[in-house]
């Protein structure tokens, strides 16, 4: 395996963005994030103002390209689908915090390494008919016995 740094990660957004002229974005590349990058929109007004906009900025930071655009501005970011915001977010965090969205894994069957790609998504709980999750106690034997025999 390589032991380069990845530093730009490229996406697909979920929903996408669409600009003036009705054309649909949603392949894109984000970097990984600087110091100056958390830390200059701080000062923005914007940012002073509302807290929130903070991701706004951040973002139109890090995303280096978004389909045909190659300047991803505050306003592109504003005018995202809520989905997709959620999308960039949360890849943000895996890529900063998490490292990248690829691991190092190897094959149980011929011993190989390979990396893997990592996709964030929603957990997969089997559920009952009421919705709550299955039990997966629910088909087992509990014993109650105590080490030495006695119940």
């Amino acid at each position: 395996m390589s032991g380069m740094l990845q530093t730009e990660f490229e996406f697909t957004l979920p929903g996408g963005y669409v600009d003036d002229d009705g054309t649909l974005h949603r392949d894109g590349v984000m970097r990984l994030a600087t110091a100056a990058d958390e830390i200059l929109p701080l000062k923005d007004p914007r940012v002073r103002s509302n807290e929130s906009y903070l991701t706004i900025i951040l973002l139109s930071r890090v995303v280096t390209r978004l389909g045909g655009i190659d300047d991803v501005t505050p306003n592109v970011v504003e005018n995202l689908f809520v989905s997709d915001l959620d999308y960039l977010q949360e890849l943000y965090v895996r890529i900063n915090t998490r490292g990248a969205d690829v691991a190092d894994a190897v094959c149980p069957s011929c011993g190989e390494e390979h990396e893997v790609e990592l996709h964030a998504g929603p957990a997969s709980v089997d559920t009952n008919e009421s919705g709550a999750p299955d039990d997966p106690f629910d088909d087992e034997e509990v014993s109650t016995a105590s080490p030495s025999g006695n119940p």
